[in-house]
């Protein structure tokens, strides 16, 4: 009896130390981060926030290539770098992927971001200017450098977008620490970025923001639209909190840049 009930003890000390270990994090292992609150309770994602990647130039990987303007020589060369497409695979349809390609081969004439348009959802998050959250418990503002865009996330709202927009219909909720935006009403004529890679006006976008400390979040966004797509495919990328001494959202009204493009045609003289 002392041998078996001494085996009993040493199995049950295993167990306890086993179970012990499962309840903790292991080692080189942080306990989950629990981002600060707002007086409401939800995790604080007030700030400055931008992506340090080159998914505007291209969302999957991607060489560095010759820039459309030879005379600049490197000054607008294509950046090599990482995809932010999950498996690196854009499930296009295959009359949606010529069209994409054709996209792609006459960029400088048809992307949005050319002409100075708002960019849409999810590229305006990573287009490479900073973008700013101001958070209340029912309404979350996104302002974004880039031509003054801006959107309004509607916390906990049923309602539907009365028009589709260039900015979309935001509608959010939170997951935990996670603030899930829910995206419809998106105009057709915005693209994912400078490589052709473009939506149609069935475009359903559900981004998650979830904080992973201090100063990053991690975005994903899963991109469905049946139209263009065969299935519904996600990006994902970290954001970076601006930290700078008196850092603030900056203005970048670029219109004026894109009138003699869109309408220098139209002059009754040619402009000197």
């Amino acid at each position: 009896m002392r041998k078996w009930f001494g085996g009993a003890m040493i199995v049950a000390a295993a167990l306890a130390v086993a179970l012990s270990l499962a309840a903790s994090p292991t080692a080189g292992q942080a306990p989950a981060y629990r981002a600060p609150r707002t007086a409401d309770g939800r995790p604080n994602l007030n700030g400055l926030w931008q992506a340090l990647n080159t998914a505007n130039w291209d969302i999957q990987d991607h060489a560095a290539r010759q820039g459309p303007v030879i005379a600049l020589g490197a000054a607008f060369s294509v950046p090599e770098g990482l995809g932010v497409v999950e498996g690196n695979e854009i499930p296009y349809r295959p009359e949606a992927l010529a069209k994409k390609k054709e996209n792609f081969d006459n960029w400088m004439t048809r992307d949005p971001e050319i002409k100075c348009y708002l960019p849409g959802v999810p590229r305006a998050t990573y287009m490479p200017y900073p973008f700013q959250i101001v958070q209340t418990p029912t309404y979350v503002l996104m302002a974004y450098e880039f031509a003054n865009a801006s959107r309004t996330v509607y916390m906990n709202s049923k309602d539907e977008a009365p028009i589709d927009s260039w900015m979309g219909w935001s509608r959010g909720r939170w997951d935990g620490d996670t603030l899930v935006v829910d995206v419809t009403a998106l105009r057709e004529e915005t693209w994912f970025d400078r490589a052709g890679n473009f939506h149609s006006d069935a475009l359903h976008v559900v981004e998650r923001y979830t904080p992973i400390d201090a100063d990053h979040l991690m975005y994903e966004a899963t991109i469905e639209d049946p139209k263009v797509f065969t299935r519904p495919w996600k990006m994902s990328m970290p954001l970076y909190r601006r930290v700078d001494r008196n850092v603030q959202l900056g203005e970048y009204i670029c219109v004026e840049f894109a009138e003699e493009l869109l309408y220098g045609h139209l002059r009754k003289q040619p402009s000197k």
